[in-house]
């Protein structure tokens, strides 16, 4: 059994629509998310032509999927396990056009 303190937290997902902008993942604001659990993205292309994933823990920002022209060879949602937590306010994220993503976590 770990010690982690992330598995006393309740688990979280919550889904990030394609084209938003620096949404706060465990809710509306940014404040104290020090610790906020980032387990995993999972990225669902609408088309070949997928946009970005980024992932921002305050003046941090971290490209997970870079997408592009055809940047992904058919629709299936891609799984990118992070297991990172915030060092400075809640995980926000990011995501560009045609690709939306479900993050799972524990939020603070």
């Amino acid at each position: 059994m770990s010690n982690s303190p992330h598995l006393a937290l309740a688990p979280y997902y919550e889904t990030v629509a394609a084209s938003q902008t620096a949404q706060i993942f465990g809710g509306e604001t940014v404040g104290s998310g020090k610790g906020t659990w980032l387990e995993r993205l999972i990225i669902v292309p609408a088309n070949v032509n997928a946009g970005a994933v980024t992932i921002i823990d305050n003046a941090t920002s971290i490209t997970v999927f870079a997408g592009g022209a055809n940047s992904v060879a058919n629709l299936a949602p891609i799984s990118v396990d992070l297991g990172m937590a915030a060092k400075a306010v809640k995980w926000s994220i990011t995501t560009g056009a045609n690709v939306s993503v479900i993050a799972v976590g524990r939020s603070v």
